[in-house]
């Protein structure tokens, strides 16, 4: 990842990291429950095992695409929601996906994905992903996007479990 993004998105952690900062970056950008239902980027990414997986693999799912890094206290605490969520909601067609933007050794993930215990799965992301969706300014950024791959919702910041559980409980029709 170029150095310049990775300055933006570790600067934007401190800042989303403190209370003040959050709350002034939520006023400045606000959550975007409808950003236009645009069709969501395509993307190949690899998982931890190198393993490539596709977007359009989860083609019918509803997917909660959160984009993420270890050094990040706001995705650390938003983190165990996904996992609650995955584990309630999975088998009835959700499905949350990861993206580390992590550099360096894939083990660092690995081993905070295990220490999370996140039973979703986990991808390394890269520029083209980040830039994709939007430039991905500051982390966490989720992206919640429904069965026919349209992006129903977007959120810049830390996430509370029942804002998105709201979100994937409308269109799952629960």
């Amino acid at each position: 990842m170029e150095r310049n993004l990775v300055r933006l998105l570790l600067f934007a952690g401190v800042i989303v990291a403190g209370g003040a900062g959050l709350a002034a970056l939520r006023a400045d950008r606000g959550d975007t429950p409808n950003p236009a239902s645009q069709t969501a980027p395509e993307w190949n990414l690899k998982d931890l095992d190198g393993k490539e997986v596709r977007l359009s693999d989860f083609k019918g799912k509803v997917v909660i695409l959160d984009f993420w890094a270890t050094w990040c206290g706001p995705c650390q605490r938003e983190i165990p929601g996904f996992v609650n969520l995955q584990k309630d909601y999975g088998n009835r067609g959700l499905l949350v996906i990861g993206v580390s933007l992590d550099e360096g050794d894939v083990t660092a993930v690995k081993t905070f994905a295990n220490r999370m215990s996140m039973n979703y799965p986990v991808l390394l992301g890269n520029n083209k992903i980040t830039s994709d969706y939007g430039n991905i300014e500051a982390i966490p950024t989720t992206f919640i996007i429904d069965q026919q791959g349209m992006i129903a919702g977007k959120h810049v910041g830390y996430v509370e479990k029942r804002q998105c559980e709201a979100e994937i409980k409308r269109l799952l029709r629960l």
